[in-house]
């Protein structure tokens, strides 16, 4: 082992968190409506697989883009031979255009302000090694996705501080746990260089209020630190309130000649929003020119393919394409949303309200022996093995609060949807059931015990009547 680096050695990847151990259960058992239908149905992935059949509708009638040609003729070669990393200009152009359309054209991105990356995982690390040390520190709101244990800390040696949320007020960010978060990074002597905040909210579903995002402006203009705003759910958004980029607020508050500007960083990608991850395409966008040039330049360690981007290109710049998409994409989340909200509720269960995502934090408290995490994995795993349904647990989200998990909606079909409600149900039910039979037994018990006692202080008593005779 001493010829191989610590990095391989370290055990600090996260692989081992119960949120990754539950695609690895599934992929042990998967369920499938014919060949094996009994298997583990898959509600731990946030993949969107709701509209698939409106790109390939495009792509059968583009056939000139899915071919790689130009005008009928073909520019394989063209595209197979060594490209600049700085991308494709068409790419470019159509991604940003995209992303102002999805923000309802309230705000616009200037092409050369933009680094394409391989996915936003990508993104977020090139992102901590332009703006961090290793041992420095980002603040993160609690719950946060489980990867960014891996994105942001793995490769870096960037810490994690979280800021702690809770379900009293939504978990929503308060200035008082933004300055105890500050505070507990220095009392650990760590330099606090920003804050992280996925908007929309992964694992919560939820769109960030205005209120929150001026609170951010205020809180790195006020400690003169970063503030990166991973907006990669923010075409997900199926209903009010609207998604609000962190880049309307910096505009609305007239910010572009302030030091605060250039301090404020966007992580997007087509991963959610077009359900393409298996693309891999990410990007960061920067007002600041030096962390540009420098992510630039890390890129070329996760290109992102010159016929990927030939082909996005494309569809990206097709309006009536993109429109048509955004519109049937947020109905289809919002029935299967509904839906999974409906089935939650028959079985007894409640969720946090949400507007966005690809997935609902679902509150299970009440089924918890106890309120602990211990008590919140033995839920977990007897819903993993027993139930056969693959969600997953709060903790892995480093949610403070034993008894939340992130299911989600938008990679099943309907009718799959419905069967995990099903079991969920019966699940639940068999746990009212045997609770009730438990309490009875007790009672039982108690009734049983009450009775020896009182025929055991009747004997007491009588003995000793006896003996005073």
């Amino acid at each position: 082992m001493g010829l191989l680096s610590r990095k391989v050695t370290c055990n600090s990847h996260g692989q081992d968190s119960s949120y990754f151990l539950g695609w690895q259960e599934y992929e042990k058992n998967p369920y499938h409506e014919v060949n094996n239908p009994q298997g583990i149905i898959q509600m731990g992935l946030a993949e969107n697989q709701l509209s698939f059949d409106l790109p390939e509708s495009w792509l059968a009638k583009n056939a000139d883009a899915a071919g790689f040609k130009r005008d009928g003729q073909s520019i394989f070669k063209e595209l197979a031979l060594f490209q600049d990393y700085h991308g494709l200009p068409a790419f470019k152009k159509a991604l940003v255009d995209f992303m102002a359309e999805i923000r309802g054209n309230k705000v616009t991105f200037d092409p050369n302000h933009i680094v394409l990356t391989a996915g936003a995982t990508s993104a977020n690390e090139t992102l901590m090694f332009c703006l961090a040390e290793q041992g420095d520190a980002f603040l993160l709101p609690r719950p946060y996705y489980p990867g960014f244990d891996r994105d942001l800390k793995w490769r870096t040696g960037v810490e994690i501080v979280p800021i702690q949320c809770t379900s009293s007020n939504h978990f929503q960010i308060t200035a008082p746990a933004l300055e105890e978060a500050y505070q507990q990074a220095q009392r650990k002597n760590l330099r606090v260089k920003g804050v992280l905040v996925t908007n929309p909210s992964n694992p919560l579903g939820t769109t960030m209020r205005r209120d929150e995002l001026d609170l951010l402006i205020n809180f790195i203009t006020d400690k003169e630190i970063h503030l990166i705003s991973d907006e990669i759910y923010s075409g997900t958004v199926f209903s009010s309130p609207g998604f609000v980029s962190i880049m309307e607020v910096l505009k609305d508050r007239c910010l572009e000649q302030t030091p605060v500007w250039e301090r404020v960083h966007i992580v997007y990608s087509l991963s959610k929003d077009l359900g393409l991850p298996g693309f891999r395409v990410g990007a960061i966008y920067s007002n600041d020119p030096i962390v540009v040039a420098a992510a630039t330049k890390m890129s070329s360690f996760g290109l992102v393919s010159s016929q990927t981007q030939y082909l996005l290109s494309a569809m990206l710049s097709d309006k009536k394409f993109t429109k048509e998409y955004m519109a049937k994409n947020h109905k289809r989340l919002q029935k299967q949303q509904s839906k999974l909200v409906s089935g939650l509720a028959k079985a007894g269960i409640g969720c946090l309200e949400s507007n966005a995502g690809l997935f609902c934090w679902v509150d299970m408290r009440h089924l918890l022996s106890s309120n602990t995490f211990e008590a919140e994995m033995e839920l977990w795993k007897r819903i993993v093995y027993d139930v056969n349904l693959n969600i997953s647990p709060g903790s892995s989200f480093h949610c403070s609060e034993p008894g939340w998990f992130r299911v989600c909606f938008a990679n099943i079909s309907e009718e799959t949807l419905k069967l995990a409600m099903q079991r969920l149900k019966s699940f639940v039910d068999s746990v009212a059931i045997n609770n009730q039979s438990h309490q009875e037994l007790k009672n039982s018990r108690k009734k049983f015990r009450t009775k020896w006692v009182f025929r055991l202080s009747f004997q007491s008593f009588h003995d000793r009547e006896q003996d005073e005779r």
